[in-house]
């Protein structure tokens, strides 16, 4: 079978290769599965660079979600059967075959789709599980920036089910014009020099008790710009790869705190994430979650998804196709 691999730490489209491998056989508790969609997520990328959280054994594997169905069962899973179409976290789904937890893999009813499915673990669960970890209750506020970011409607979205009132912060004001389009109306960009008072127009002068960053660099001293006294500020990505620009008098004089959040290993507990994953699945089949690929590249072209992925003003995610 063919799968995507790297040998060295780097740039992905340098890294990447593409090789034949034996097909793997499930062991107790994993399933086998036949990957029909997989995204390229910017975790992926990441991790083949050498900068994530975790740094895997080489030669590696990529990618970390997929759709597809079920070939093999290992002994122990009784809940999945041969031929159902699955969908989930994983390890090494850029190949025509993965193996796969059976307890992390769920079975997807027919009314999703394939683009849908292939991206419910990694930004929606992580923006539910978000959600479930602020502490915050109807009719707080909370600010994100790169609101119009796949992660940052997802948390729009839920937060606005649980009545948590959510500001997000965009760069550009035709950004701005483009969520509102969406159903996204408390939206601002920061380009401007008086961004901050529109933002305390929106909130009427509420405080804003938690800040979700996804940026680095001078997001952070954005956010903190408009928090509240004693807010929370969570960093939740990186996306310029700068560190955090925090001034001390802010944590000194003002009592923030400032905490991560890794989707990888979060502060819930797994029957949680099990019962919020079982929501996820449930919006997808009534049309209440929608999610897009923009492309999607068969594995022998790799390089060329991970550079397309790179590209900005996409409508949706780059994927690897079985």
């Amino acid at each position: 079978m063919k799968r995507a691999f790297y040998s060295r730490f780097g740039t992905p489209q340098d890294v990447l290769a593409v090789d034949e491998i034996e097909r793997p056989q499930p062991g107790p508790g994993q399933v086998l599965v036949r990957m029909v969609l997989s995204p390229v997520h910017n975790h992926d990328l990441m991790t083949i660079a050498g900068h994530y959280g975790f740094k895997p054994h080489l030669p590696a594997g990529a990618g970390t979600e997929a759709v597809g169905v079920v070939e093999g069962l290992g002994e122990g899973v009784s809940h999945l059967q041969v031929g159902q179409r699955v969908a989930g976290g994983a390890q090494d789904t850029w190949a025509e075959f993965y193996l796969a937890d059976g307890r992390r893999v769920v079975p997807v009813p027919d009314s999703v789709d394939d683009n849908t499915a292939c991206q419910l673990v990694s930004m929606p669960l992580s923006a539910k599980m978000l959600l479930d970890t602020l502490g915050l209750e109807a009719g707080q506020w909370m600010v994100l920036n790169a609101a119009n970011g796949a992660v940052g409607k997802l948390v729009a979205q839920y937060g606005a089910a649980l009545g948590i009132k959510v500001l997000g912060l965009v760069r550009r004001a035709e950004a701005v014009e483009e969520m509102s389009a969406l159903g996204f109306d408390n939206v601002v960009a920061t380009e401007g020099a008086d961004w901050q008072d529109k933002v305390r127009v929106i909130t009427g002068g509420g405080p804003i008790l938690r800040g979700v960053e996804s940026l680095g660099g001078d997001g952070a001293t954005q956010l903190l710009s408009i928090l509240a006294d004693g807010a929370e500020l969570i960093s939740f990505g990186a996306m310029t790869g700068r560190p955090l620009k925090i001034p001390a008098g802010d944590l000194l004089f003002r009592g923030i705190t400032v905490k991560g959040f890794w989707g990888a290993n979060p502060p819930v507990k797994p029957e949680r994430i099990g019962a919020l994953l079982g929501e996820l699945i449930a919006d997808a089949a009534a049309g209440r979650l929608k999610m897009d690929i923009a492309a999607s590249y068969p594995i022998t072209e790799v390089a060329k998804a991970v550079a397309a992925s790179d590209e900005p003003g996409r409508n949706g995610k780059i994927a690897i196709r079985g």
